[in-house]
Parts: C-alpha cells; structure tokens; sequence
C-alpha cells in the first residue's frame, strides 16, 4: 500500500492540474419593464401600479439575480464593451408623473437601481406631472459609484399617436417638420433641465413602431433609441435600437410574468 501511494498522489496532482476553471455565463437576455404611474394607495385604473407592487417588483429581480441597467448599459453590452453575465432588466416610466419624484426616487435610490422617465413635455408641472426643478434634482443626483441613475427621455411634447398623424398630413415635408417639433422640439427642453443629453425616445400608446419616417426623425434629432410597446425582450445580440420592445407593468400584473418573458 505504501509502494501505491506516491502513485496515487501523482495521479491528483495532474488531474488537479488539467481542471479547467469554470466557464463564464452565458449572457442573458434584456427585458423592459414600462409602468406609468405609481399609487401610494389602491390603483385607481389598470395602467397604475400601488407602490406595494412595485417594491414587490424591485425585491423580485433582487431575489432572481436580475441586473437592472439603463438604455446606455444595453448599447455596451450589445457593442462588447460591458459584459452581461445575467438576465437584465430596465426600468422605465412614461410620461412624467409626480410619483417619479415622491414614491419611485426613495425606492430606487434604496434598491441601488436605475430608471428611465418618459416625459410629455406640454404638460410639465401642470396637474400631477412632474416639475423640470424635479427633473433636474433627479437627474443631478449621483449614486456612490459616481453615476447619474436617474435618466430622462422624451415621450414627445404633446403625446399623440404618430402614425396617425401621418395618415392625416401625409408623408413628406409636413410631417417630417411635424416630427422635428414633437421628437426635435421635446428633446431641447429636456436637455435644458438635465446634465448630458436625452437619447432614448418612448412612443406614445405605441404607435408607430417600425415606421421608417419616425425612425429617421429620431436619428436626424439624435436619438440612439426608440422604446415601443411591442411585447418581448431583448438579447445581447442583433438588437434594433430602434424597436426595442417592452412588458407593460400594470395593476394586475404578477412579477412572475417577468420570469416567464425571460424564459425561467
């Protein structure tokens, strides 16, 4: 037996050897989670959230190791320039509410997480709408890794359905100036109130995805992006900037569904 064991020895110490260190995940895949506003009490219609749920949200992704990212963290994991080694999600609010500043802001800061906000511009500090003073508090803020969380685009400045728009004036010069003023007109004011510059755009009601005349007034008004309301996710490869789809967050909506967009 003790003629065997300097045998044996060798034998772990070239299979020690030839172990391989384990192989690096895979990258997942990117949904968009699109909500409206948030209610501290019962929501009053289905596109309302109570902040309960959408705790229950944040914990969710939490709890199932998904990353949340912003739309500029999706372009460097697409280019190769970040890596993502889980699913991820986004986080992104239309319109503008006031719930933006006074119920999502706490949670998000408390969670780590970013977010994205949509705004109406037209209809900045009227009614329940955020003010451009809360627009640029939030996005001045700065989390301990030196980053701004708290991002802003535009969701046109008065919120109509686009398509339909062109069916009315027609395609050509008077709804590419159309265009300018809803894409082109809303992203100079936001730029206005926020460091850097707005680069993502939301479509209103969805309306619109895929049209190659509000994809090329994006890109002449400088936009790197365009969110619809086209249900599905997005993978780490072959991405179109410019039709990135969503799953609407509602009231009723369970985080499970979450999981079961990105295939869990």
């Amino acid at each position: 037996m003790k003629k065997c064991l300097p045998y044996l020895l060798l034998l772990l110490l070239v299979f020690a050897g030839c172990r391989r260190d384990p192989e690096p995940a895979v990258p997942g895949e990117v949904i968009i989670l699109l909500y409206h506003r948030i209610s501290a009490g019962e929501p009053e219609n289905l596109y309302e959230r109570s902040v309960a749920d959408f705790e229950g949200d944040l914990v969710w992704l939490n709890d199932n190791n998904v990353t949340v990212i912003d739309f500029a963290d999706l372009e460097k994991i697409v280019t190769g320039e970040k890596k993502l080694t889980s699913d991820a999600a986004i986080l992104t609010f239309d319109d503008g509410d006031h719930s933006g500043y006074t119920l999502v802001m706490p949670l998000l800061k408390q969670y780590g997480m970013k977010a994205t906000f949509f705004l109406w511009t037209a209809k900045m500090g009227m009614n329940s709408f955020l003010t451009w003073d809360e627009v640029e508090i939030m996005s001045h803020y700065m989390d301990n890794r030196g980053e701004h969380p708290f991002v802003f685009g535009s969701h046109t400045a008065s919120h109509q359905y686009l398509l339909a728009k062109k069916l009315a004036l027609g395609a050509g010069a008077a709804y590419d100036a159309y265009l300018d003023e809803e894409l082109g007109g809303s992203k100079r004011m936001i730029d206005a109130h926020i460091p850097g510059s707005v680069s993502a755009l939301a479509l209103p009601f969805g309306d619109g995805a895929g049209d190659t005349d509000i994809i090329s007034a994006a890109q002449r008004n400088g936009y790197s992006c365009i969110r619809t309301s086209e249900r599905g996710v997005t993978g780490a490869t072959g991405t179109d900037f410019y039709r990135l789809p969503s799953l609407p967050i509602l009231d009723d909506t369970d985080p499970e569904q979450i999981g079961d967009y990105l295939g869990r």
